[in-house]
């Protein structure tokens, strides 16, 4: 095959602006380091580890209060320890002025999906941090605290975080739409503090009520000290006003935050990421890899309880103005988030693959129908992003836009593949590895692969690597998510194949193989085959082989509305033929109404394939952890046919 179409190319005099191009600068004018582009760049930020990153700090002011002794004095996984002796807070590079970043510059802006509006500056957003760090002092919290938060994205949950990280305290938060007892799995294991709670969300034009939830929490949360309500919050913020703004010095690596594993297969795990890893990775990934700054404005779709949130609110850290949006992405149509570009003038629009899929299918055109001229970049991230959905960016936004696919995952809060300024975007690829991040593609065996699918392996530390998980003392839980198969090396259990261009492409979950007369193939290569016809909605495929044993390969499919399976699977099975081989072609389709999916949107193959290999579906799965765990029904029932 020739290589792919370019979509995209870097204007040259934008490159020039670039924070790449400065950084890239500064390092030869004080380092001594020349390198001719991108490729060089991170051939050398991933050989010279602590060069690399010793000199980003120091390109981006990171602000250490004690200075660190090295930079990295050991690159052995799991372990290694980052800054060693340096100390620092993640709130205050979120609040602290820097250049450009003045009291009345624009920080936030907030948008509903009932169109009320808000916005924040940054001079008002340091008044209300330092009144919610009174407010959250005077009920107990100290550092090393947990404070969880049952709530939206929102300005108030922003500055509820931003509070709790100024204090050294450890934040932890869901979305008010996860079940009952999937914020129980969550929260009950940190033993926090404070509960902030809302009482009420609205999705889709409705509200849901949720104080049942928050009762039954504060039930089993006996270390709770105070539970905080809207109102509640509200007048503590009054009765705090005109507190001062200050911050706690930390540990590099004290912990930040708690994100969690899905949590399909039992408890989920708590994840815990630093102050300094998080500011320092964070920083190279905004204001390198999206060249994002002061007077743009940065969006994500994303709810409270996706690692994108965290992202997401890190804008602050480069001085952008974010933009929150709480609501359904689909409410009142799916015109609606990209109306709200228009509206915000927004520069850098992040989203999933599936929203940008549900756009082309239902034919939209934001681009014809809403002024885009602000907007430079899209992300897309949360599956593998087809190169039908490629081609769609570039047509129906504009071929001005940068399609930023990107990858990584909540363990490191970060994407480890990416985009960046200077380099092309390629139809269905994803632009490059990200600085600092040594990705590989190895064979079973632990070979480096070329141009081949291989597993997706971190061969060095990042610094926003977890620091441990939460009640994992002795490391055993972390050592088996990540080091056992490769030992030493971060095996992150995704398929990736990385070009000669040093562009990737990813083919999903390796432990969702389909393994199909010794020919082995990602997941996400079937679905951007089926998904990419109009007439098949979603779909999830399963190969129940297993034990040396060869089984049947499934397929389950929601069929467009007025679409029966018999009038599209001839033309299903010939397209698999066409484009992928014989072999993956499946022994059954089957209709379902919904595909299983976890809180976080993802499919969920590996429960499926449990529960239809025989496990019970109470082990194989946790429905608290599903956002639609009555959609595991018709496999329950067709386990049941063959057991």
């Amino acid at each position: 095959m020739g290589e792919p179409r370019i979509l995209w190319q870097p204007d040259p005099a934008t490159v020039a602006r670039s924070q790449m191009a400065a950084f890239r600068g500064w390092l030869s004018a004080t380092r001594g380091v020349a390198v001719a582009d991108y490729d060089a760049l991170w051939r050398w930020s991933v050989a010279d580890l602590e060069g690399f990153w010793g000199a980003f700090a120091e390109f981006a002011d990171i602000r250490f209060h004690a200075a660190p002794q090295r930079v990295l004095p050991d690159e052995s996984m799991p372990g290694a320890r980052w800054f060693p002796g340096a100390t620092l807070n993640y709130a205050e590079h979120a609040l602290a002025p820097r250049p450009g970043k003045g009291d009345d510059d624009l920080a936030v802006i907030f948008r509903r999906e009932d169109g009320s509006r808000d916005q924040v500056s940054f001079g008002l957003l340091r008044q209300r941090v330092a009144a919610a760090r009174s407010a959250l002092a005077s009920l107990g919290v100290r550092r090393g605290d947990r404070v969880v938060a049952l709530a939206p994205n929102s300005p108030s949950t922003l500055v509820a975080f931003l509070a709790t990280a100024s204090l050294g305290a450890i934040w932890s938060s869901c979305s008010p739409d996860f079940g009952p007892r999937a914020i129980a799995d969550r929260f009950t294991q940190l033993a926090p503090t404070v509960l902030i709670a809302v009482d009420s969300y609205v999705y889709g034009g409705t509200s849901f009520d949720v104080r049942s939830t928050v009762d039954a929490l504060r039930q089993q949360i006996p270390s709770l000290g105070a539970t905080v309500t809207p109102a509640h919050w509200d007048s503590l913020l009054a009765a705090h006003s005109g507190a001062q703004l200050a911050f706690e010095t930390v540990d590099f690596d004290h912990p930040l935050w708690v994100l969690y594993s899905s949590g399909t297969t039992g408890l989920p795990k708590g994840i815990v990421q630093g102050h300094g890893g998080i500011v320092v990775e964070h920083l190279k990934a905004l204001l390198l890899q999206a060249d994002l700054g002061p007077g743009e404005r940065f969006f994500w779709f994303t709810t409270t309880g996706w690692m994108m949130w965290n992202l997401l609110i890190s804008g602050l850290l480069v001085g952008t103005a974010i933009v929150l949006y709480d609501g359904s992405p689909g409410y009142p149509d799916l015109g609606a988030l990209w109306r709200l570009a228009d509206e915000e003038r927004v520069s850098y629009f992040g989203t999933s693959a599936p929203f940008i899929q549900s756009c082309r299918k239902a034919g939209l055109r934001p681009g014809i129908h809403c002024d885009l001229t602000a907007l430079r970049a899209v992300g897309s991230t949360g599956a593998p992003l087809p190169p039908e959905g490629f081609r769609w960016i570039a047509e129906a936004l504009g071929s001005h836009v940068q399609t930023c696919s990107v990858s990584g995952g909540t363990d490191l809060c970060t994407a480890f593949v990416c985009a960046a300024p200077d380099v092309p975007v390629w139809e269905g690829e994803i632009s490059c590895r990200a600085l600092g991040a040594a990705v590989v593609a190895l064979a079973e065996t632990g070979a480096p692969l070329r141009d081949e699918v291989g597993e997706l392996v971190i061969t060095k530390p990042m610094p926003s690597m977890p620091v441990c998980f939460w009640a994992d003392p002795d490391g055993t839980r972390l050592r088996e998510a990540y080091f056992d198969t490769y030992p030493g090396l971060w095996r992150h259990g995704d398929w990736i194949k990385i070009t000669p261009r040093g562009s990737c492409v990813m083919y999903g979950r390796s432990d969702a193989t389909l393994n199909r007369g010794g020919v082995r193939m990602g997941t996400a290569e079937f679905y951007a085959v089926l998904e990419g016809l109009d007439e098949v909605l979603d779909s999830l495929v399963i190969d129940t082989s297993g034990a040396g044993q060869e089984g049947e390969m499934l397929c389950f499919l929601v069929l467009a509305p007025r679409v029966s399976l018999a009038d599209v699977e001839p033309r299903l099975r010939a397209v698999l033929r066409e484009n992928l081989s014989p072999r993956h072609v499946p022994n059954r389709f089957i209709m379902v109404e919904e595909v299983p999916r976890t809180l976080n949107g993802k499919k969920c193959e590996v429960p499926v394939k449990k529960i239809l290999a025989g496990m019970d579906p109470a082990r194989a799965v946790s429905t608290g952890a599903l956002r639609n765990p009555d959609s595991l029904r018709p496999f329950v029932a067709l386990r049941s046919e063959k057991h």
